[in-house]
C-alpha cells in the first residue's frame, strides 16, 4: 500500500479460525499477547498523547493497524478476491472500514462503500450492480436486509460480519442483541483477521474505492476508476495533502460518514500520515469540540450542516473548549452559506478552506479564508493543473458572471467510467472535460460561484430559480434549524416552489413569518409559495438532507418528473 508504511513480513498463511472472545461490549481486536486490547487500557488523560487510531474507548496502535490491513488482504485473497473485483462495505465509522478498504486494495480490488441508510431494495440494486465477491457489514446493519444479501448467493458473495462497537451502539441507540455476530451463521471479521497471516505480496498498481452517486434522478451509478501506478498514486496523494492540509504527524478528526466520498478521501489519506486519528461514530457538535480539545486535533473535514450546528451551540458552551490546536479546516460536499463561513473564521481563525469538486471530477477549485471574506459565496479558483469552465447548452464557454454548466478536469486525477454504464459516462464529457451537473459562473477575477444543480433548478413560469440561493437565505433565519427548497407540480406554472422547514426546538414559526423574512432578502418571485414544517428532515449521517425523499412525495403520481 503506497504511503502507509506497511512492512514486508513473512506470512504464516491464512488460518480460518481464531479464538475471538466477546468481553461485554469491549471485544478483543487480537488474540496475540503482544497486542494491547482496548479493554486493558487505562483511560487517563495521557491517552490523548498516544499515537494510533481512536474510537470511543478503543485504541489501535499504528503497528497493529498495519498488521490488520495485511491480514485483511490475506483474508480477501483466501476468499478468492482478486484484480478488479469488488468488496462491499456496509459499515459505520470504525477501524474495520480502513482495514477492509486497504486490504481490498492490496489484492487489486475495489472497495465499494455503501450508504448504510439504504433500504433493502436499494441495497439489492447496489449489490446487483457491483457484484462484490465479499460484503463486510456491521452486525446491526445486516439485520433486516437478508433478502438483499441472499441475492448475492447467485454470484457467490461471502458476507463477513463485524460486531457493532459500544460507541456505535450508544450513538445510534442500538439494542445489544443486534450488535453481535453470534448466531448469524456468517463468518466473523475479527475471527478471520485474528487468525490470518499477513499478506506477503502486494500489487504495485492501486485500485481505489468505487462510490455510488446519490441517485437524485435515476438509479445510482458506480464511479469506477482505472488502476493507478505507484507514481500516479503518489502524485494524487500530494494533491490531497494540498487540499486537506495534511502532513506527517497531524492529529485528524473524522466526523463525517466514511461512505461519503469527500470525508473518505480525506480520512484515507490522513490515515497514512496522522500521528492520531480520531473517529466519531456520529457527529455531535459539542462532542466534536471535546475531542478537538482532548486530542489536540489539527485537521478536520466538515460539511456545512456541521458548521451550522456548531455555530448554534450556546456561546457559553463554545467558550468551554480550547480549539487553538486547529490548523486546517476543509469544507465541501455542499454549498456553504457565506455568513456561516465568516462566523467560523471569526471563531477559529483564518484556517478555514473550501474546495469544489465531486466524486467524478475530484478536486476542481479551492478557496482560503481571506478569499472567502473578500469574495463571499465563492468556492475559489481552479487548483493548479485543473481546467474548469462554465458552458452553455451548446457547449460554448459563457461570459463572466453568466451562469453555465460547470465542466472540468484535473491533470493527474485518474479517469473513470460508470460501472456497467459506459454510454452514460460518455454523455457527461465535452472536449475532454467532465460535468457532474452543477450550475455556476466565474466572476471577472476568475472566482467560481455555484448556483445549484442542473437537476435541482426549478423552472416556474419559464423562469429559472436556484433553490440553493433560497436555502442559503432561509437557514440564517432565527429559529430555523434546516430547510429544503424544491419544485413541486403546478398546473399553470409547471413547477411551484415549496420550502420544507425544520425549526429549532422551542421556536414556533408560521408560513407568513418565513415569507416575510425571505422577501427582505431575495426577489419576490424566488419566495416559495408553499411552506411546510417537519419536526425532523430526512438526512444522511453527514447531515445532508435527503431532498429526493421529500421531493418524491409530490411527484410520485405525476406522469412527468420536471
Amino acid at each position: 500500500m503506497v504511503g502507509l508504511g506497511l512492512r514486508h513480513r513473512k506470512s504464516s498463511g491464512l488460518v480460518a479460525d481464531g479464538n475471538f472472545v466477546q468481553n461485554g461490549w469491549k471485544s478483543r481486536l487480537f488474540k496475540r499477547k503482544d497486542v494491547s486490547r482496548p479493554d486493558e487500557i487505562s483511560w487517563g488523560e495521557s491517552m490523548s498523547q498516544r499515537a494510533g487510531f481512536f474510537s470511543g474507548e478503543r485504541w489501535l496502535s499504528r503497528d497493529d493497524f498495519e498488521s490488520r490491513v495485511l491480514r485483511a488482504g490475506n483474508v480477501f485473497a483466501a476468499l478468492g478476491v482478486g484484480s478488479g473485483d469488488a468488496v462491499a462495505l456496509l459499515l459505520r465509522n470504525d477501524f474495520c472500514f480502513f482495514e477492509a478498504t486497504y486490504g481490498a486494495n492490496l489484492v487489486g480490488a475495489y472497495a465499494v462503500p455503501i450508504n448504510w441508510h439504504s433500504t433493502a431494495g436499494e441495497l439489492a440494486y447496489l449489490l446487483e450492480d457491483s457484484r462484490p465477491r465479499v460484503l463486510v457489514g456491521h452486525a446491526d446493519l445486516l439485520v433486516g436486509v437478508s433478502s438483499a444479501l441472499s441475492e448475492g448467493k447467485r454470484w457467490g458473495m461471502e458476507v463477513l460480519v463485524v460486531d457493532t462497537s459500544a460507541e456505535l451502539a450508544t450513538a445510534y441507540g442500538l439494542a445489544k442483541e443486534v450488535c453481535v455476530a453470534h448466531g448469524s451463521g456468517r463468518q466473523a471479521w475479527n475471527v478471520l483477521i485474528d487468525g490470518a497471516g499477513e499478506l506477503p505480496d502486494r500489487r504495485s498498481e492501486v485500485i481505489q474505492s468505487m462510490f455510488y452517486t446519490s441517485g437524485t434522478t435515476g438509479s445510482p451509478k458506480g464511479v469506477r476508476r482505472l488502476a493507478q501506478s505507484k507514481p500516479d498514486v503518489e502524485g494524487l496523494g500530494r494533491i490531497r495533502d494540498r487540499v486537506f492540509g495534511l502532513s506527517p504527524g497531524i492529529s485528524a478528526l473524522v466526523p463525517g460518514p466514511l461512505y461519503h466520498s469527500a470525508p473518505n478521501s480525506m480520512a484515507l489519506r490522513a490515515a497514512q500520515q496522522a500521528k492520531t486519528m480520531v473517529l466519531m461514530p456520529r457527529f455531535d457538535a459539542e462532542e466534536s469540540l471535546r475531542l478537538i480539545q482532548k486530542y489536540k486535533i489539527t485537521n478536520i473535514f466538515l460539511v456545512p450542516t456541521m458548521l451550522i450546528r456548531l455555530l448554534k451551540l450556546p456561546s457559553s458552551i463554545r467558550a468551554e473548549y480550547d480549539v487553538t490546536s486547529l490548523q486546517h479546516i476543509m469544507i465541501a460536499a455542499a454549498p456553504c452559506p457565506a455568513q456561516v463561513k465568516r462566523e467560523i473564521i471569526e471563531w477559529w481563525g483564518p484556517i478555514v478552506h473550501e474546495f469544489y469538486g465531486s466524486t467524478e471530477l475530484g478536486y476542481m477549485t479551492i478557496c482560503d479564508s481571506a478569499e472567502a471574506l473578500s469574495k463571499p459565496g465563492t468556492v475559489g479558483r481552479p487548483l493548479e493543473g485543473a481546467r474548469v469552465k462554465a458552458l452553455d447548452s451548446d457547449g460554448h464557454e459563457v461570459p463572466a458572471c453568466v451562469p453555465g454548466e460547470i465542466f472540468g478536469r484535473l491533470a493527474g486525477f485518474p479517469d473513470f467510467t460508470y460501472n456497467n454504464r459506459d454510454k452514460e459516462r460518455a454523455e457527461i464529457e465535452r472536449d475532454g472535460l467532465i460535468t457532474c451537473g452543477d450550475m455556476g459562473y466565474f466572476d471577472t477575477d476568475g472566482y467560481l460561484f455555484l448556483c445549484d444543480r442542473v437537476r435541482d433548478m426549478v423552472i416556474s413560469g419559464g423562469v429559472n430559480i436556484y433553490p440553493a440561493e433560497i436555502e442559503t437565505s432561509l437557514v440564517g433565519m432565527p429559529g430555523v434549524a434546516d430547510c429544503a427548497v424544491f419544485g413541486i407540480p403546478h398546473d399553470e406554472y409547471g413547477e411551484q416552489l415549496l420550502a420544507v422547514v425544520q425549526c429549532i426546538p422551542g421556536y414556533s414559526l408560521k408560513s407568513d413569518d418565513i415569507k416575510t423574512y425571505l422577501r427582505e432578502r431575495i426577489a419576490g418571485y424566488k419566495v416559495p409559495r408553499r411552506i411546510e414544517f417537519e419536526q425532523e428532515l430526512p438526512r444522511e449521517d453527514s447531515g445532508k438532507i435527503f431532498k429526493r425523499r421529500l421531493r418524491d412525495r409530490y411527484w410520485k403520481n405525476e406522469p412527468r418528473q420536471i
